[in-house]
């Protein structure tokens, strides 16, 4: 119903009506001392039974207020620290000092007083009215709720000018919201979201902003809203209760008015039955009415649009490419999906590039950066293995900075896992020596990216604070740049050496071919098992062939024994494919290769001693025969 003047002939019988209705106040003193707790009992309860004060349920804890009981819910009409988080224990207490106080659980804290009372209060009640009051020693009110509504008016409670209602979060959180509805000095009654102070945002109001004076907002116990000035004979009827329906002899009614979490003013009315069983709610009256709710600003967020549904509901959508903040609370708005960006990055991960630890690897391109090529590896695996990885490669990879390691560029941390690289266009070191009709790189660019990976390695364990076993040292994942630069890449099997750590326990990581012996052992591992690693593959690099694809005299043998067997035999350029090799540099490599697969980890050299060895400033002395086949094969 919309608003409208009330005839004067008849405001006499509705004010006596008021006046009546509101004189029949019941109450239960409660004495000073008094205390409830959230062990129990919990609340004050009015004589009717139909109002409460005390504590609450909300989320894992409690809020104080007070609500109407409408087993099994209530409705809350009033809330103390609004903002707070829940408490877990405690109790309410009447002091002796005469102020209503919130005590903590724990005895050193002091307590947060919940009345503002300007006299001490000597005793309390909860009225049938849902009022909570507060009287002096003299009987008279100290303080009462009724005079510090939070998002709902009570029959008998007033909105005077220049006071506010503030909507709630939710329905389970009242903490304050996203709207408020003012009672301005102008006279006007206007809807606002919060933090609003142009006119033009508000997206409701009574229009009496022209009558030149005060007027109050209150709502009667029969269910009549109206504005009224006290100096005048002035009323606007917002809503006018049917009478007929309000007072019938086999019910009663409570009627309230909240500015509900959508920014909607309701008015409710709740109809409990004398012969009992459950109390009917409905909605009486409401603004913007039904089928105008997108009207209300901001009621989906951010990056959102609003559409009303055949039943009257709002539904709240993202724009494209944008998704729910929280997938339970649509009116929170809409960020830009990270999902989307990757998608369209990657023109719906259309090109593959290869598989990763946990996951696959696409090419992309970022549009807003010069069509830059990127890499983006999708983690796919189960979730806790997946989780865990994605941690340990960002945690990993953040750490560092050096030229012979692969550059993140950023990752999502929600939904699937997803991280950005910067794109190697010459792809993996795998493709160049072992795919079938590549051209094979020249001796000098083999050995240039093999001295590029073991000053990756040499940065990794030797030069950063946390020391990084990489653990999955293989052609795949060194990936060669534009300029034929080698880069370290896939750090999801990293193990970082936290603190003075030299060795550490974990599970085997890594690939079959390319494992230390020490990961069969269940023994601690330290850097040298990436230099095994690395030795494995420098072998390869040399010879292009596979290290898991070899056999002498027809047994199957590992790549560093089948390298070891020519060197001893005098046929040490067998070992090498291509042509251009230097022997002498051939010879040096190979021995390097072989020291760094010894059976004992000891016995291997750390990485700063392989960079000398290859670069020629060190000495290289005939090692040992290397680890046999049987013991790197797992």
């Amino acid at each position: 119903m919309p608003p409208y003047m009330i005839p004067l002939c008849l405001i006499p019988f509705i004010i006596q009506a008021s006046h009546s209705m509101g004189a029949q106040i019941n109450e239960t003193t409660i004495p000073e001392g008094s205390e409830i707790n959230i062990a129990g009992p919990q609340s004050w309860v009015s004589p009717s039974g139909r109002f409460a004060f005390g504590f609450y349920p909300k989320g894992e804890g409690f809020s104080i207020g007070v609500w109407l009981v409408t087993d099994p819910s209530r409705f809350i009409m009033w809330t103390a620290f609004r903002n707070d988080p829940p408490v877990s224990g405690g109790s309410i207490l009447l002091t002796a000092g005469g102020s209503l106080q919130w005590i903590p659980p724990n005895q050193g804290f002091q307590g947060k007083v919940i009345s503002a009372a300007p006299t001490s209060a000597t005793s309390a009640a909860i009225l049938d009215t849902g009022n909570f009051v507060l009287y002096d020693a003299k009987k008279q009110v100290a303080w009462f709720t009724f005079g510090t509504p939070t998002d709902t008016l009570l029959p008998g409670q007033n909105l005077p000018p220049g006071n506010q209602l503030f909507s709630s979060v939710s329905d389970t959180n009242h903490a304050i919201g996203k709207y408020r509805i003012s009672n301005q000095p102008d006279g006007n009654l206007v809807m606002y979201p919060i933090g609003a102070i142009d006119p033009n945002s508000a997206y409701w109001n009574t229009g009496t902003y022209a009558q030149n004076f005060l007027l109050t907002l209150t709502l009667d116990p029969n269910g009549t809203l109206w504005l009224f000035n006290r100096n005048s004979p002035y009323r606007m009827v917002l809503f006018l209760t049917n009478q007929s329906l309000s007072a019938s002899p086999e019910s009663e009614s409570y009627y309230h008015l909240t500015l509900d979490a959508d920014g909607i003013l309701r008015l409710y009315s709740h109809v409990f039955f004398k012969q009992g069983g459950a109390p009917k709610t409905k909605v009486e009256w409401l603004v913007p009415p039904s089928n105008d709710r997108c009207s209300v600003k901001g009621v989906c967020g951010p990056n959102s649009f609003c559409q009303v549904t055949s039943s009257g509901e709002t539904r709240c959508s993202c724009l494209p490419g944008f998704e729910f903040l929280s997938a339970n609370q649509s009116t929170q708005g809409c960020r830009r999906a990270q999902t989307a960006i990757f998608e369209l990055s990657t023109n719906g991960y259309a090109e593959e590039l290869g598989m990763g630890a946990y996951g696959t690897v696409f090419k992309g391109v970022l549009t807003n950066s010069g069509n830059k090529g990127i890499v983006v590896k999708r983690l796919e695996r189960m979730a806790e293995d997946g989780e865990r990885e994605f941690q340990w490669e960002v945690r990993a990879i953040a750490r560092t900075h050096h030229r012979n390691l692969v550059r993140l560029l950023g990752f999502c941390n929600e939904g699937a896992y997803r991280l950005v690289y910067e794109y190697m266009p010459n792809g993996s070191l795998a493709n160049l020596l072992f795919k079938r009709d590549a051209t094979l790189p020249s001796w000098s660019n083999r050995i240039a990216i093999a001295l590029d990976v073991a000053r990756g390695l040499q940065y990794l364990h030797e030069e950063i604070e946390v020391p990084i076993i990489h653990c999955d040292i293989k052609p795949e994942n060194i990936l060669i740049d534009s300029s034929g630069m080698a880069k370290i890449a896939d750090f999801g099997l990293a193990k970082l050496l936290i603190g003075n750590q030299t060795k550490t326990f974990t599970g085997v990581r890594g690939t079959r071919g390319y494992l230390a012996p020490e990961w069969s052992k269940n023994t601690a591992i330290t850097v040298k098992v990436d230099i095994y690693s690395f030795a494995v593959m420098l072998l390869e690099i040399i010879s292009c062939r596979k290290s898991m694809a070899l056999k002498l005299a027809g047994e199957e043998c590992n790549i560093s024994e089948w390298a070891y067997e020519y060197m001893f035999s005098g046929e040490m350029k067998e070992v090498a494919a291509g042509k251009g090799v230097d022997e002498v540099e051939l010879e040096r490599m190979v021995k390097i290769g072989i020291w760094c697969t010894q059976n004992e980890p000891v016995t291997r050299p750390v990485m700063k001693s392989v960079v000398q060895m290859m670069e020629g400033s060190m000495q290289v002395q005939r090692p040992p025969p290397p680890a046999s086949f049987s013991q790197s094969l797992r």
